[in-house]
């Protein structure tokens, strides 16, 4: 591999979420991801993230951790739950800590952890109130942090929220209504212009997407029409209202038979349509779909396999496994879809600065991972393409620090560039630590 230098600037950081690694149940309220861990079938191995990988306990020795890898940035999940119990002490700690090595503190204020008593009185993200709530804690949270903390992130994969969470019932809190989840997207969008509005206009505002490069398996008509479909509901029903102030017609037009989207009251969009400083793109793997005609195909979407669709209104839509190299994950290796979005967010939003929010790979346990170094060059050869021709990539935030809490996959799936025992809660970088610590520091990739 030829040297690829990275600007000066450039911002080299990881990335973990609050329920995935600081246990501590019993210092907070349930969350919805609480409640469905306790529900039989619903997580491998009736795993749970009430002791996860004890960071709310080990939160200095992993900022020292990442102070030993010379890591510029560190993107955290704020838990909701937590805050709403008084213990947002412990992320204004955790934030001078990061500061005092250094480390430039993002902070990503939803991560999936709803509050349980918002999701079983108020009815969740389908209803309005929700987003709202949501407001309120962010203006909390900005009140105690805002002085310190200069990016942030307002929601982290809101199409995981809202259609593996409503649609699929995959995610907490496993409801499975194709309108709900529609419902659930709309008001994670207002949520979203209501939370920007509620920081301090010092703070470089975000939102972290889990954008799709959805390609058609051929170039019929029929699968060209199936990659719209997903693409609206991957990728445009997000970025519609958050870049240009409305959904996409061709979404509402897809999904009429299944609502009326008359809970998009007037002024909505506008207000989903704030300023941002910066778009974050999370990117794993592509989605690759034709048309099944009388039903849906092969959920081969990156999720597991369902029983109900996390795509509401596509059911004639096919996912195909492409061919190649898989993760631990089961999921593709494809950088050209990271570089495609990439370039498709230049051209859509000239001048928008642009963060890789989240990006790593799954493998087995093992200390010397040459695998995930090799999947991270690729991915990070792809960004410097992108900044080679015209995109204007700020930074770089790796999934994940630590081994962690995988959702519905409890512990057995493992995308931390440091190896914890969870039995002892040891932790110990892998090659992949140390070959990005010698990137963070150089901003050379190709140099061993």
């Amino acid at each position: 591999m030829t040297d690829m230098q990275f600007p000066d600037g450039f911002l080299w950081g990881t990335a973990t979420a609050a329920f995935q690694i600081e246990g501590g149940a019993g210092l907070r309220g349930p969350s919805i991801w609480d409640t469905f861990c306790r529900t039989p079938g619903k997580v491998y191995g009736g795993h749970t993230g009430e002791v996860a990988v004890d960071h709310l306990r080990l939160w200095r020795q992993d900022v020292r951790l990442m102070a030993g890898l010379g890591l510029g940035a560190y993107r955290f999940s704020v838990s909701w739950p937590r805050v709403l119990s008084g213990g947002i002490g412990f992320y204004d700690a955790l934030v001078d800590e990061l500061l005092s090595y250094g480390i430039k503190p993002c902070v990503t204020l939803y991560h999936w952890d709803l509050p349980q008593e918002l999701e079983s009185a108020g009815g969740g993200w389908p209803e309005r109130e929700t987003a709202y709530a949501f407001a309120g804690y962010a203006e909390q949270v900005a009140k105690t942090l805002g002085d310190r903390v200069e990016l942030w992130t307002t929601l982290n994969e809101p199409w995981c929220s809202a259609f593996l969470g409503y649609a699929s019932g995959v995610h907490a809190p496993g409801r499975t209504s194709p309108a709900d989840s529609l419902r659930a997207a709309h008001h994670l969008n207002l949520a979203h212009g209501l939370a920007v509005a509620a920081l301090p206009a010092s703070a470089r505002v975000g939102i972290a997407l889990n954008t799709s490069a959805v390609r058609p398996l051929t170039g019929s008509a029929a699968d060209l029409d199936a990659r719209r479909r997903i693409d609206a509901l991957a990728n445009r029903i997000f970025t519609g209202p958050l870049l240009n102030g409305a959904y996409p017609q061709d979404l509402l037009s897809d999904t009429a038979a299944l609502t009326d989207w008359s809970f998009v009251r007037a002024g909505d969009e506008a207000l989903i349509h704030q300023p941002l400083d910066f778009l974050g793109v999370n990117y794993y793997t592509p989605a690759v779909v034709s048309a099944a005609p009388g039903g849906s195909g092969p959920r081969a979407d990156g999720h597991g396999a369902a029983e109900h669709s996390p795509w509401p209104g596509a059911d004639a839509v096919a996912f195909h496994q492409p061919p190649g190299e898989r993760t631990d994950m089961g999921w593709s290796i494809d950088p050209t879809g990271l570089y495609d979005l990439l370039m498709r967010f230049t051209e859509e939003a000239p001048g928008l600065p642009l963060l890789v929010t989240e990006n790593g790979a799954a493998y087995a346990p093992d200390l010397h991972d040459p695998e995930r170094i090799g999947y991270l060059e690729a991915h990070l050869a792809a960004v410097h393409r992108a900044l080679s021709d015209g995109a204007p990539v700020q930074g770089y935030f790796l999934w994940s620090l630590l081994d962690n809490f995988e959702w519905a996959y409890g512990y057995s799936k493992r995308f931390g560039i440091v190896h914890v025992d969870y039995e002892t809660q040891a932790r110990t970088p892998r090659s992949s630590a140390h070959w990005y610590a010698r990137l963070a520091r150089d901003g050379v990739l190709g140099a061993r």
